[in-house]
């Protein structure tokens, strides 16, 4: 499959695929196109994909990191939102049979649905004597790729609870790369590894420690739910067009069981969003935005805890975050 394809990741190749369909990147969607081939090989070896995983990639724009992620093996469903971009797609990755495209908005496609569909999908092709790379083949992806767009499927998916593991993978615009983050862990999906290029300066927060300026609301989430860490650094210029910053490819492997025991998770994420409601400000007054506390129930509250409440958010550890959220009463 390599030899009959060029490799998108470069400069000269995007260049001409842009060009060939007219398009310019859209400001709007937060678009920059990677033009990197060893950045994009290594953020797909940092996907740890295997022939029979399955990962989800979020906004493929051109393929880019599509084609190295099909060329693991794996069954891919690239999620694209601009609708420009789904005959490109079909043009640049539709000669892969373990590539399915979607066109649709991540936070309101049926993500399980999809997940499981490609599964099944790849695998009946992985096991047919289709040769992908012939005319006919790249006919027939085409028009099952053209069935599997969001709301218009027609495969029969078990959508609980009992779908297989998957991964993903992403290079998301800044402007959302929180909401889309959040959203994904929230969803309780059976996600055990989120591979994610984001701006730099997020990144950072995301795996801050205590005490820092970076450590946020971001960082508990982000900690709570997984063991982030930065791969590696990825320069402006590997973007076409540059973007203003630099950014990080981060890599979140899903906890299988809370680094803290916390009996409500709303109540421990509503203790967190109180407390650096106001960064400044020392817990006592924060935590008032807890609920309308007074000043007395929050004390009260705090000493439960065992908690100063002359110290700030950006002090608290996760446990001690969740030895507030064990003492709340509800006042």
């Amino acid at each position: 499959m390599e030899d009959i394809q060029p490799i998108i990741a470069r400069r000269e190749v995007t260049t001409r695929i842009l060009q060939a369909f007219h398009l310019k990147a859209d400001k709007n969607l937060g678009q920059n196109f990677l033009v990197e081939e060893s950045v994009v090989n290594r953020i797909a070896k940092a996907t740890e994909l295997a022939p029979e995983d399955t990962v989800l990639e979020i906004g493929p724009g051109i393929g880019t990191l599509t084609q190295a992620l099909a060329m693991t093996g794996a069954s891919v469903v690239s999620v694209e939102l601009d609708k420009r971009l789904i005959p490109v797609l079909q043009e640049t990755v539709g000669v892969y049979k373990n590539v399915r495209i979607v066109q649709g908005d991540i936070l309101k496609v049926d993500i399980l649905k999809v997940v499981e569909e490609t599964r099944a999908l790849c695998e009946n092709a992985k096991r047919s004597d289709r040769i992908v790379a012939t005319e006919n083949a790249a006919q027939e992806f085409a028009d099952d790729a053209a069935l599997t767009t969001a709301g218009s499927a027609e495969c029969s998916v078990n959508n609980n609870n009992s779908t297989a593991p998957f991964k993903v993978c992403a290079n998301l615009p800044y402007y959302i790369t929180t909401p889309i983050i959040m959203y994904l862990l929230e969803q309780k999906l059976p996600l055990e590894r989120l591979v994610v290029m984001v701006q730099k300066e997020v990144a950072e927060r995301m795996i801050a420690k205590p005490g820092g300026r970076d450590y946020g609301a971001i960082s508990v989430a982000m900690q709570y739910y997984t063991e982030p860490k930065i791969a590696f650094v990825v320069k402006a210029g590997s973007f076409l067009p540059a973007p203003k910053v630099d950014s990080a490819v981060l890599v979140c492997k899903r906890r299988t069981i809370p680094p803290v025991d916390v009996p409500d998770e709303k109540i421990f994420f509503k203790v967190v969003a109180a407390a650096f409601s106001v960064r400044r400000k020392m817990l006592t007054n924060s935590l008032k935005n807890m609920g309308g506390l007074t000043g007395e129930q929050v004390k009260a509250w705090l000493d439960r805890a065992g908690i100063d409440g002359t110290r700030r958010a950006e002090t608290l550890s996760l446990e001690e975050f969740a030895a507030l959220a064990r003492t709340w009463e509800k006042n």
